[in-house]
């Protein structure tokens, strides 16, 4: 008997069409399709993409938002006169990418962010689509509410008991009545269901407020001990990181999501901020021994918050003695994993775990595809 772990992160347009939904466990994908092809996540190789595709756009752009690892916000104000219409512009660029990168994009072009994002999402894959204000009646309006922009799982059940199924529905709704319901929440999507939306283009990117790595798990975790194993693990990477940023935090915390992936989440504020391995690693545990109720475990995330500058730390008397031999050790560490690979140094509690001993973010494995790209 095949037992299949793990939840869908993206689904392929093939996958769609046999109702496979992102979120959505392995083994529900598997009876929906039973041939479905299962490819294990590599951020490395998406970022490596990504950072591709954001050059070429350095070329024309001046302002440039990155919004995730596979979507960017362009402004194209000003300039039709070096690069023709925008509709011109972006089977040109679409073009560019797929040649030199050898992957397809889906571009939407509108006056406004939600819009242009709204037709980035129609039929793919290279494709260009517009969604001006004119056009929602035509192009949106028909559409599944749940196909809106801000409207999940959760929003999208309270709408259907309110009688609210397509978008156009949603945009026709009395705001007062969606209020009553969803709070300010309601107000934002009767907003985005008529195309209302104001904010700018920006490149630069907010001051980080934390700093987070999670991992969904190929099985139950049953035991405390493989939890705070996976636990260390993610605590490691969020350190380096943290340290690399040259940064303190203060508010430590975790999430649990259980094999029914109800999530649940507990922090705490240290009295001294710390870029620690060993001394977060410490409150992750008693957050974890607080909050975790025996059921199966399937997802584990870890965050730092609260962020100060590591100039001019002060401490006490007391703590500096410690203080300073284990951030010699966490620097060593470093250095060493910065030079020789993240896993030339690791814990002897990983040995004949079969856990890997960084979780999250960057996986290490390479992939020679990206030496013909980039």
């Amino acid at each position: 008997m095949l037992i299949i772990h793990g939840i869908v992160l993206a689904k392929s347009i093939p996958a769609k069409k046999y109702g496979i939904v992102t979120g959505e466990s392995l083994l529900e994908a598997r009876q929906k399709c039973p041939d479905i092809v299962i490819v294990p996540p590599n951020y490395n190789l998406y970022m490596n993409c990504s950072n591709a595709m954001v050059s070429i756009f350095k070329e024309y752009f001046p302002v440039i938002q990155r919004y995730s690892v596979d979507e960017c916000f362009l402004d194209y104000t000003n300039m039709n006169k070096h690069f023709g219409s925008p509709i011109q512009f972006a089977h040109h660029i679409k073009e560019q990418i797929y040649k030199e990168l050898g992957f397809t994009v889906n571009i939407g072009i509108s006056n406004n962010k939600l819009l242009s994002k709204m037709a980035s999402d129609f039929e793919k894959p290279h494709k260009v689509h517009t969604l001006y204000p004119y056009e929602i009646e035509e192009k949106m309006w028909p559409l599944p509410v749940g196909d809106l922009f801000m409207v999940g799982r959760a929003t999208k059940a309270k709408l259907h008991k309110l009688g609210i199924y397509t978008i156009g529905e949603l945009a026709k709704t009395d705001r007062n009545l969606l209020y009553s319901h969803m709070r300010s929440h309601g107000y934002l999507i009767h907003d985005y269901a008529n195309g209302l939306e104001s904010s700018s283009v920006k490149s630069a990117s907010p001051k980080a407020k934390g700093i987070g790595n999670s991992t969904t798990i190929s099985f139950d975790v049953e035991d405390a001990r493989t939890a705070k194993l996976i636990l260390l693990s993610l605590t490691e990477t969020v350190c380096m990181r943290l340290r690399d940023s040259n940064m303190l935090a203060k508010v430590i915390s975790i999430n649990i999501k259980s094999k029914d992936f109800i999530s649940m989440s507990h922090q705490i504020q240290l009295s001294q901020a710390t870029d620690i391995t060993n001394n977060i690693y410490i409150s992750i545990c008693k957050l974890f021994d607080e909050a975790w109720d025996k059921e199966p475990i399937r997802h584990l995330g870890v965050r730092v918050s609260m962020l100060t500058s590591n100039v001019n730390t002060q401490l006490s008397l007391f703590d500096c003695e410690k203080y300073e031999k284990l951030t010699a050790l966490d620097e060593s560490i470093d250095k060493i994993r910065n030079r020789y690979g993240r896993t030339s140094v690791i814990r002897a509690s990983f040995l004949h775990s079969g856990i890997r001993p960084l979780n999250g973010g960057m996986p290490t494995e390479d992939y020679p595809v990206m030496s013909s790209i980039l």
